[in-house]
């Protein structure tokens, strides 16, 4: 049976294979903020019950049976952003953080009355779904903002960084989920992209687009999608 602990680190584990397939102890051991010999350990007993896999040199991915106990420290965490950010008025920016100690005293009671209180959100501030209380995670069909075409509608699904000046400074943009824009073009050799969100261009750089998730609403002429957006 999977511990409070297992379930917090399969959490990490399953964020961090949004960008890999594979998650290294060390990157693990950042964001779970523990030593390398606690995360060590802590692997070494989830691969024993099947929670994950460990390749030597190349890291762990969870199994699926180390998705399903994840989800409700995912639901609880992403949960806690929403209060944190709609009720306590901290910014977004911020809640990431604080919402990593913050969930840690949060019972179940305690999680129905914040979803409550919430209106039974499914999104965390930052876009990421929520897992529904019986361990379903939404299914998304967005794309890396980097794959679209020039000359597509779009409409901001997420934003995947937790780095607060780059959260302060999207929303000093407007480009927050939910916002529409109009993506004008995407200079070669990884060069700016020119975005329109009414009634104001922006400029932004190859590297921070790469932040943004959107759903495409109108695709630019002549061009397709990637087959997860599709």
């Amino acid at each position: 049976m999977s511990t409070p602990a297992m379930q917090r680190y399969a959490a990490e584990i399953y964020r961090l294979q949004q960008d890999s397939q594979f998650v290294a102890l060390t990157e693990l051991s950042e964001h779970a903020n523990s030593s390398a010999q606690a995360t060590a350990r802590m692997v070494a007993r989830m691969k024993k019950l099947h929670y994950l896999d460990h390749e030597k040199y190349r890291g762990v991915r969870l199994t699926i049976k180390g998705e399903k106990i994840a989800m409700p420290s995912l639901r609880r965490h992403r949960l806690v952003e929403v209060f944190l950010v709609k009720v306590m008025k901290y910014g977004w920016d911020e809640a990431h953080e604080i919402s990593d100690s913050f969930a840690l005293g949060v019972n179940d009671q305690i999680e129905d009355r914040i979803d409550e209180i919430t209106e039974h959100p499914t999104r965390c501030p930052h876009g990421e779904p929520i897992p529904s209380k019986d361990g379903v995670m939404p299914a998304l069909k967005d794309v890396n903002l980097l794959e679209v075409p020039s000359g597509s509608d779009c409409v901001i699904s997420r934003v995947r960084t937790h780095d607060g000046d780059k959260l302060r400074y999207f929303a000093d943009l407007g480009l927050v989920p939910g916002v529409r824009f109009h993506l004008f073009s995407c200079a070669p050799f990884k060069g700016p992209l020119n975005l329109q969100v009414k009634p104001n261009n922006h400029l932004i750089g190859y590297e921070l687009a790469g932040s943004l998730w959107v759903e495409v609403t109108k695709l630019g002429e002549g061009n397709k999608l990637p087959p997860q957006a599709r």
